[in-house]
């Protein structure tokens, strides 16, 4: 057992350095979670999100390249948690800009993250569906409902095991957003169809009080 220190420090020397790339990653994770959650919000105060979204692209290439070479740190849960996050704001923005979705190898991320990341989006939906409603912009209410009930028939279509991709909660949570979105669009629509009704109604009326003061 002559070289048994050598083999220990060789062993030491490489754990070593994956515990520093480990912190470095962890750190990262945090900055792209933090960077694309800022970029959503931005989104929901109808602000252009670009910069923001362009930081945390540049930020995910960096935790990518800093993984790389280590499979377990890639594969660990603070790094897919950070590129569900900003899979999220990705497919956020480009279905409030109406435009073509990236994919995973547009966005450089696992599968898996990205489809979780896609579940997220139908709660951000519901949010942007809600605005609308406040702002009495019953059109586009209707619209954000639309986009989930796409987005939901998409990620219904993955039925795997939890240890391959933990899907199925994402689905449950959806499947409840859009029910209750539902509920609340139609009453919204129905309100909306009535003061149009009452309203020509109104001006039927008028127009005859009108025509019946000129016939005078």
């Amino acid at each position: 057992m002559q070289n048994l220190e050598e083999i220990a420090a060789e062993i030491e020397e490489d754990l070593d350095e994956k515990d520093t790339i480990r912190e470095i990653a962890l750190k990262s994770s945090r900055a792209l979670i933090r960077l694309s959650g800022a970029a959503v919000r931005t989104m929901h105060n109808e602000e252009d999100p670009s910069s923001l979204l362009a930081e945390a692209k540049d930020e995910a290439s960096k935790l990518k390249s800093l993984v790389i070479d280590h499979s377990d740190l890639g594969s660990a849960g603070y790094v897919e948690d950070a590129y569900q996050e900003l899979a999220e704001a990705f497919l956020f923005y480009s279905i409030m800009r109406e435009r073509n979705l990236p994919s995973p190898r547009d966005l450089e991320i696992t599968s898996t993250s990205y489809l979780l990341g896609m579940g997220d989006v139908i709660g951000e939906l519901r949010r942007a569906s809600l605005d609308s409603l406040r702002r009495g912009d019953v059109n586009t209410a209707v619209l954000r409902l639309e986009q989930m009930e796409t987005l939901y028939e998409t990620i219904i279509r993955f039925s795997y095991p939890n240890a391959l991709v933990a899907i199925r909660r994402k689905q449950d949570v959806a499947r409840a957003l859009i029910e209750k979105t539902r509920g609340e669009v139609t009453i919204a629509v129905r309100s909306k169809r009535l003061e149009d009704h009452l309203e020509n109604v109104w001006k039927d009326v008028k127009a005859v009080q009108k025509k019946q003061k000129n016939g005078k």
